[in-house]
This record gives structure tokens, sequence and C-alpha cells, in this order.
């Protein structure tokens, strides 16, 4: 079971914290950047995605591909992700390879390798993943490259995180320079630990490796606010790879920061709605050959601040789009109107509590969820929080949450046509 969160703030503005897990085999690290898609100004789109691949080109003290090798060497995972507030890097590791991962970190915090050769070659593997993986696959980033240009009106909202290949080609060392100094400071960071080793230890470790790290000025954090659409907002995008069209329907999603319980009655919701073949949607649907499912959260629960949306992605028959989002709005109605059984209930909470200690069972999404929670949040505990709010979720609660999926208004929905058919 895991023991209380301990916390410091280094002399350069780094925020640490640590969870001691009595018993688990290795050691959690984590460093998140307060930095993401929507960090971004509008010259600069896909600069967030570029440098999660420039922070593994070397730094320092370690060669390109280093800090890969190194954590390999030892058995460990080590990856990094962009989202829309934070960009993180984390490993696994044996606990006795802890001071060499921190190193590891310190370094490249302190002193990236931005050169010519390195942006050259991380933009070709940018515009690689883009070609793989959105372009070259069917429904290759859909929905998240495209349904926040509908339902959002800020361009930080609104825009694709891969950002603009002309705002890549543009890129040069200077500006990579600029955008790491500002954003890669350890004022905008917080480092997480977590595994079978004392918080005191944890804390002193780290505070050995990252005292050396300059103190730098930390950039104000952008305003995303918006208010909520008050008409339905249609798109439509086209996949000449798609076999089938689809049609993915977002709607905004309570605060978690100011209003955790009603954002816990979302994620119970989307497992009301579509968790296991017997769920809400799926069983209302299956009968027009629909594939459906939902996400509390673009990118999951939790994972970025407020505004963030709760999405419905449903494949369908041709000419089915129209039955489809008339299935969604009657069932967010009856369970709005009606309520839902004790038993629903009862299983949605079941299922989505598990699924959350489930996740929380790995040592790389625990401590993503420490680092990320203390620095969107501040709030380290907030996924330890956010399953006891899913626990104390009522019918009642249920009821409310559906009732923003049971209008039209406000919402957002984008059409998948597929090879590019645009009848």
């Amino acid at each position: 079971m895991p023991e209380s969160i301990h916390h410091t703030t280094l002399d350069n503005g780094l925020r640490v914290v640590a969870q001691r897990i009595p018993g688990v085999s290795g050691v959690g690290i984590a460093v998140h950047y307060r930095v993401g898609f929507r960090t971004e100004s509008r010259n600069r789109s896909g600069f967030a995605h570029l440098f999660e691949h420039m922070m593994f080109q070397g730094s320092t003290n370690v060669p390109r591909g280093g800090h890969f090798a190194r954590i390999q060497a030892h058995g460990g995972l080590v990856n990094g992700h962009t989202f829309p507030d934070v960009t993180d890097y984390y490993q696994v590791v044996p606990t006795a390879a802890l001071d060499e991962v921190l190193d590891l970190e310190a370094d490249r915090m302190a002193g990236l390798a931005v050169t010519d050769d390195n942006l050259r070659t991380q933009r070709d593997v940018v515009k690689q993943e883009i070609r793989l993986q959105v372009d070259g696959r069917p429904y290759g980033g859909f929905p998240w490259t495209g349904l926040p240009a509908v339902l959002y009106r800020k361009w930080e909202n609104a825009h694709n995180g891969y950002g603009e290949l002309a705002d890549l080609e543009a890129a040069t060392t200077d500006d990579c320079a600029d955008f790491f100094d500002r954003h890669y400071a350890p004022g905008n960071a917080v480092l997480a630990l977590c595994g079978d080793l004392s918080p005191e230890t944890a804390l002193a470790t780290a505070r050995r490796a990252f005292s050396r790290v300059p103190h730098r000025p930390v950039p104000p954090v952008p305003d995303v606010s918006e208010p909520r659409a008050v008409t339905e907002l249609r798109a439509t995008c086209h996949d000449r790879l798609a076999p089938r069209p689809a049609l993915a329907v977002g709607y905004r999603m309570p605060d978690a920061q100011t209003d955790l319980p009603a954002y816990a009655a979302n994620v119970v919701l989307s497992h009301l709605l579509t968790s296991g073949a017997t769920a809400r949607l799926r069983a209302a649907l299956a009968p027009l050959d629909v594939r459906v499912d939902s996400s509390p959260g673009l990118f999951g629960p939790l994972m970025a601040k407020d505004p963030d949306t709760f999405v419905i992605v449903a494949h369908h028959p041709e000419g089915a789009e129209n039955k489809v989002l008339e299935v969604i709005t009657a069932q967010a109605a009856d369970i709005a109107r009606k309520g839902c059984t004790e038993g629903e209930a009862e299983r949605a909470v079941a299922t989505a509590v598990t699924s959350l200690y489930q996740n929380l069972d790995s040592l790389a999404y625990r401590v993503r969820f420490l680092a990320r929670g203390a620095l969107l949040f501040n709030r380290p505990t907030i996924a330890d929080d956010l399953a006891q709010s899913i626990s104390a979720t009522t019918a009642h609660e249920l009821a409310l949450a559906a009732e923003t999926l049971a209008t039209p208004a406000g919402r957002a929905v984008l059409h998948l046509r597929p090879r590019g058919d645009a009848a």
C-alpha cells in the first residue's frame, strides 16, 4: 500500500515529490515540464512534441542516444510523451540505478545539446511519425488531431499538437535554444520518485543530482480558458485509408481542480456507457453494427487541465451517422431524466475504480500521476483522490453528468468520411 507523499522545493525552483511503496521492485522516476501543445505560440506549433524528441539527443556529458542506452543496459523502461499542458519523461529501473538516472535527467535539464544536426534529424523523425501514425494508417490521429478545432475557439486549445510542417521547417537552433531556456527551467518542472525507498533518501538523492542545475526564469502559464459553446458545432474530415465512416462527439468536462466529484462522475459515466458489451451505448448501438468507445478526457482522465473533453467515438456503416447521434442523445437523456439502476451505478463505479487502481499498480503510471498531479493541479495525491471520488459517485451524480450529453447544444461533432469521399 502506498504511503504518504513527501515533497520539497530545491533552491533552483525544482519541485520534488516522493512516495514509498513497500515491497515494490524497482523505482519509478518522472520529470514533467509545464510545456505542451497549449504552451506553443502560433509560429511555433509542434515545438513541444519536437522537444520531446530533442531531449533524448544528448547533453553536456551524455552523447546522442546515451540516455536510452544506459537505461536499457539496466533492463529499464524509458519513454516520453507530449500532452496539451505537459511533456513527461519517465523511467522505471532497478533501485540501484537511481543515482545514475537522476544524473542523466539533471544533465539534460542543465544543458541540452541543441545542434543543427540534432534539429535536422529530429525534425525528420517527427515528419516520419506524422506520415506513419497519422497519414499512413486508417483513423490515424482521429479524433485528437481534429476534434479540438471543432469544439474550441482559442488557438491554444484548437490547434493540432503535431504542429504545422511549415513551422517545423522554419525552426532554427536559436529558436530551439530559446524554447529550451524558457520552458525547460527547473522551476517549470516536477521530479517524482516512487519505489521501496525512504522518502528522505529519495529527496536527498534528488537534491544531490539537481542542485547543480542553475535557476532560470519561468514563463507565465498561458490563459487557455474560454466559454463553453452554446450551439452544436460540426465539421468533416477525410481519410483515404478508412474502411468505414466514423464520428467523434466532444463535450466540455467539469474542471477537475475545482470540482473533482463532478469530474469523477464523468469518469464513471464513460464506463457506464461503453465498458463491456452490456454497457448502455454499446448495447444500444450493437444492432446498428456500430463500434463505440468513450474517454473522460481527450487523452484520458487527468491528462490535461481545464478545458478538457469528454469524447465518444463511433465507427458506423455508411449513412448511419444521424441515427448514431440520436441514440447517443437518447441514452444520455434517459440517464439524465430517469437515472440508472442501483446495480448499473455500482457496476460502473466498480469498473472505474478497478481500472484506475490497475493502472496505478504500474510504477510507470503512478510516478507520472504523482508528477502530473503536482505540476498541473498542485495536488500530487490527485490519482488517489480521484479514486475516492469515483467510489463515492451516486446514481444522482451520474444523472447530472449525463445532462451535458443529453442535448446537442454545446457539443462538437466531427464526421470522418472514408477514402476521401465527400458525399
